[in-house]
């Protein structure tokens, strides 16, 4: 038996090791960031001037990282106050809920707090919800949203999840980076430590293997053409709208303006028109949007087809722990979330068994 006083020993050492290891997470981030920072600084410096002279094959290479806008303070005191203290390096993950999704908020943020990350925040659509992550030490922004009357009868969710491209422009113009995540997502890792910060955009897929992540090659077959009957088109599954890390420039707030024009006008789902403004090139009569595109891991931020069709069932994953993973594909979040934290998290490998790879149409 040890002794009282060996075992107040040994809880003091957890204890500075608990703490020793999340300061070490933060030095990791705020090191990556840095180093990120000052290889686009370096790449933008480059890129001004006058007219360069092209430099030998492979040795050009073109802009990608957008310059920050200058932030502007004043556009909202109060959320910069918030921000201030809640996100002091500029970057942050940010959640939107209301009180319908209280079980989901608290898994969320549960999840959030167990990765070790402390810069994240709630935008708080009622004084409800608002109360709850005050009573849980949330950091929250209490706002009232108004859903475009257009947008009223597709459901809560997806009412809900237009708002975000109207609010996230707050954030944006106070120069701060966000990673937007829906509730229905779970964190497992500091996400901050798995993003590149070269894009404007950088999204998680619904893709579920390389082609549908990343891109391929689809060839039409149209017989009465004869010769020419194959016609190669290139496609790639959706941006997930639900997680996408996004920066303070210009092409991102003016993404973020387009998609909120379009759902105030539109019966539409805010994923598809968020995917129609970020990929549609420019043609007689539109004008596309320059932003640049970067595609996440589709295992470290992983979907949920891409979990319960594939991971669970191949052992070479046995011991894999995504940063991120979405109930997207599937209806009942809850009990999956659940059930991910007990498999990932508490080791129960059995915990996913009772569900089925897809799920009864609705």
């Amino acid at each position: 038996m040890l002794s009282k006083i060996a075992l107040d020993k040994l809880q003091h050492l957890n204890s500075e090791l608990t703490t020793l290891r999340e300061e070490n997470i933060e030095l990791k981030v705020h090191l990556k960031r840095a180093e990120q920072e000052r290889d686009a600084a370096l790449k933008q410096r480059e890129s001004l001037g006058l007219v360069k002279k092209v430099g030998p094959v492979g040795t050009v290479k073109s802009l990608r990282t957008q310059p920050l806008v200058q932030p502007n303070e004043d556009a909202n005191p109060k959320l910069a106050e918030i921000l201030s203290k809640v996100a002091p390096d500029k970057e942050l993950v940010v959640g939107i809920a209301n009180n319908n999704v209280r079980s989901m908020v608290n898994i969320w943020f549960s999840s959030l707090k167990r990765a070790g990350v402390s810069n994240y925040l709630l935008v708080a659509l009622d004084d409800q919800i608002a109360h709850f992550c005050k009573s849980n030490q949330v950091p929250f922004y209490r706002r009232d949203a108004t859903i475009a009357a257009i947008q009223k009868d597709t459901g809560d969710n997806h009412a809900i999840s237009g708002l975000k491209f109207h609010l996230l422009r707050e954030f944006l113009e106070l120069g701060y980076s966000v990673l937007l995540s829906d509730v229905d997502i779970l964190f497992f890792q500091n996400p901050f430590l798995h993003l590149y910060r070269d894009c404007d955009v950088e999204s998680m897929s619904d893709g579920y293997n390389n082609q549908t992540a990343y891109g391929y090659d689809d060839v039409s077959d149209d017989p009465k053409m004869g010769w020419a009957r194959y016609a190669h088109t290139m496609r790639i599954w959706v941006f997930n709208s639900g997680l996408f890390y996004i920066r303070p420039t210009i092409p991102s707030i003016e993404l973020l303006d387009r998609v909120t024009s379009r759902l105030s006008k539109e019966k539409a789902w805010d994923q598809a028109v968020f995917n129609e403004e970020l990929f549609r090139p420019s043609h007689p009569g539109y004008e596309g949007l320059h932003a640049s595109l970067r595609v996440m891991d589709y295992y470290l931020f992983m979907n949920s087809k891409v979990m319960f069709t594939i991971v669970r069932k191949d052992a070479n994953f046995d011991g894999f722990l995504p940063v991120a993973l979405h109930v997207n594909y599937h209806p009942d979040k809850y009990e999956r979330m659940l059930a991910l934290i007990n498999y990932f998290v508490n080791g129960k490998k059995d915990a996913l068994k009772a569900f089925p790879d897809g799920s009864e149409w609705r």
